[in-house]
């Protein structure tokens, strides 16, 4: 797990904080898995907004909590946590009532959180050609800032620099259709797995909803109104989203306000008129 040691905290007033507060953000992927967990399980917590799109989580206050910049960001009676699926494991443990791990064993889970983290690459690729479009593009003062932002931890600075590189390359030639195409690929492999096992099974992990199905439900509703044909290639997964998805636990934490489903229409709609909706990419 991701623990910042409070030695490494600048921003020293949260270790004084008492109870479970949450950095997160409304249109975060990784912020809204944990806001499901969080309502799920009925745990009571004190949210902590940071506008990612105006740049707060690159101010030196936010910078002094997570080096990296990034949300959601666990503050609990002064201990801090990032990553989202550190988080995960770790309110699973201090909260092991009506569990969500239960349905699998503990490696296996962390085994396959392990895998959708590895594609958080491939779904941001995704989200910033379908969804988000130019007005994913960083403000070059703000990235500066950002970049020449300097903690005490090495490993964490060197991460953000992956952050940066990445906010550059999208800056001067966007997505291209060959990163989107892998990135689908590599989507397209986990969900074969995950089409057979729901033969013979309600969820991803087993008959019981898991920490696994929250992660995938993220991705795969990010993927779904990006106009993946979920229907046409994995049936079952479509129908396991679908009933997620009608569930006020998992809807009210995507169900955007209308100025952001109007901009991702419009990047969506762009790509089909240009002949590069996800549907062709895939069968060309």
């Amino acid at each position: 797990m991701v623990q910042i040691p409070s030695d490494q905290i600048k921003s020293k007033e949260i270790l004084d904080w008492k109870g479970l507060h949450l950095f997160h953000f409304r249109g975060s992927s990784c912020s809204q898995k944990l806001r499901i967990y969080l309502n799920l399980k009925g745990i009571s917590w004190t949210p902590h907004s940071i506008n990612l799109a105006s740049g707060k989580n690159y101010s030196e206050w936010f910078l002094g909590i997570n080096p990296k910049g990034l949300v959601p960001v666990l503050v609990d009676d002064g201990h801090v946590e990032i990553e989202s699926n550190d988080i995960l494991e770790y309110l699973e443990k201090k909260f092991p009532e009506n569990s969500l791990s239960s349905s699998s064993s503990n490696s296996d889970i962390k085994s396959l959180l392990k895998e959708e983290d590895n594609l958080h690459e491939d779904i941001r690729n995704i989200a910033y050609r379908y969804m988000f479009g130019g007005l994913g593009t960083k403000q070059l003062k703000k990235l500066k800032k950002y970049e020449e932002y300097k903690s005490t931890n090495q490993e964490l600075d060197q991460l953000k620099m992956k952050e940066v590189e990445f906010y550059k390359n999208f800056g001067s030639n966007g997505i291209t259709d060959n990163a989107v195409k892998n990135s689908l690929y590599r989507f397209s492999e986990c969900y074969e797995r995950y089409e057979t096992l729901l033969n013979h099974q309600k969820f991803f992990t087993g008959n019981d909803l898991s920490l696994v199905d929250i992660a995938w439900f993220i991705y795969t509703y990010r993927l779904f109104i990006s106009g993946f044909p979920f229907d046409d290639k994995f049936p079952l997964v479509s129908q396991w989203f679908q009933k997620l998805y009608s569930q006020k636990e998992f809807f009210n934490e995507v169900n955007d306000p209308l100025l952001f489903k109007l901009i991702r229409l419009y990047a969506r709609i762009s790509n089909n008129l240009s002949g590069k909706s996800i549907k062709k990419i895939l069968d060309n």
